[in-house]
């Protein structure tokens, strides 16, 4: 990985910066409060081509790879923006069906995600299976020619926007009982799916929901990749998902210690500006740095995915660190603001809040620690 960023990268940066930087703070923080997704912004860079960077060119999106995506991701949170669904239609669904999917599946799902006015969302998590994907209850049988699945799902985000799901469902078990798991791209208003809201404290534009599948029918070509490998093919989405999750998680420390440094500086008490003091300073400039270690985890990420090397290590990593980051960074910047720091008028709060929910999701810390513990040191499994 080369560590110095091409003329190419930092006009992309520039370029999602300007399209980013005038809906800023204040529009997200509204429409969080609101729980009003930010489709103004999603469709400004749709337009300019930047939700569909990592789709392939021959259906209609950017050609690129993941590192442009964690580019587009950072810089809209950098401006004050950070745009969840990203996650999920662009670095799960879109890499999926462009690796996985029918040549059907393609024309008919890609162009859409790359302009920004499809969305296909991602349904995994159940209420009883936590982080253990061969736990997973919800069930696709076959019938026929077709598949019918029964179950449910739990905190699935932007249901009420999106197009599509893209299902993970158990078909069978293996000779020694382990899960088969199979991938179905399902219509939101598919007969028998019935959607619930799911409220959340956190104040997020996006929302979540509950799923049920009552025996929802889905024709053959609903199938994406092979049967019964649909476990292989979840974590060419996940370790995606975890990178731009990263990235997201950079971008908000960056616009939160931004947003401090500004106001320490400006803030004056006694005479002096208030970033004199180093107990201001220091936690800012520790939160800086811890920023950029992340950044530097989260390319390193996707430069391997791009690359087609083993990216699981890295991906772990890179969200780890940068959700302590995010969170660390936001805490200073609430702190650097005293009393103001939870006030409307200041707009932080709700950054608090997603930092905090990224470092719980779409893989928590602990899930991340028992993972490095086992891979990359080698100790016995602990769970």
């Amino acid at each position: 990985m080369d560590v110095f960023e091409s003329d190419e990268a930092r006009d992309l940066r520039a370029a999602v910066g300007a399209i980013a930087a005038p809906f800023g703070g204040r529009y997200y923080v509204e429409h969080a409060r609101e729980g009003r997704e930010c489709t103004e912004l999603w469709h400004a860079l749709g337009d300019a081509g930047f939700i569909g960077v990592n789709i392939p060119e021959e259906y209609g999106g950017g050609g690129r790879g993941l590192a442009e995506l964690t580019i587009v991701i950072e810089e809209s949170a950098a401006k004050g923006a950070p745009i969840l669904l990203l996650l999920v239609t662009e670095a799960i669904s879109a890499e999926v069906i462009s690796e996985f999917g029918t040549p059907e599946q393609r024309k008919e799902w890609l162009p859409g995600i790359a302009s920004g006015r499809t969305k296909v969302v991602f349904a995994i998590t159940e209420p009883d299976a936590g982080s253990n994907t061969h736990k997973l209850a919800t069930t696709a049988r076959r019938d026929g020619d077709d598949w019918i699945v029964d179950g449910e799902k739990y905190y699935i985000s932007g249901v009420d926007t999106a197009d599509a799901l893209l299902l993970v469902a158990r078909t069978g078990r293996d000779p020694g009982g382990t899960a088969q798991l199979s991938l179905f791209l399902v219509p939101v208003d598919a007969p028998g799916l019935t959607v619930t809201p799911l409220p959340v404290d956190v104040m997020l534009p996006e929302k979540q929901f509950t799923l049920h599948f009552d025996g929802v029918r889905l024709p053959a070509s609903a199938l994406v990749g092979d049967e019964g490998a649909g476990f292989r093919q979840v974590f060419h989405g996940l370790n995606p998902e975890r990178i731009t999750g990263a990235a997201l998680c950079v971008g908000i420390a960056r616009y939160a210690l931004d947003v401090a440094a500004r106001y320490a500086r400006e803030r004056t008490v006694w005479d002096q500006p208030i970033g004199v003091h180093q107990g201001v300073s220091h936690p800012l400039a520790k939160a800086k740095i811890e920023t950029e270690l992340a950044a530097l985890m989260t390319h390193r990420a996707a430069a391997l995915h791009d690359a087609g090397q083993p990216a699981g290590e890295a991906s772990n990593m890179a969200k780890y660190a940068a959700a302590e980051a995010a969170l660390a960074a936001v805490d200073a910047a609430i702190q650097t603001h005293g009393g103001n720091g939870v006030s409307a008028d200041f707009g932080l709060l709700p950054y608090w809040g997603l930092a905090r929910l990224l470092r719980i999701a779409p893989v928590n810390r602990e899930m991340i620690l028992n993972f490095v513990a086992q891979h990359s040191l080698g100790l016995p499994r602990s769970y």
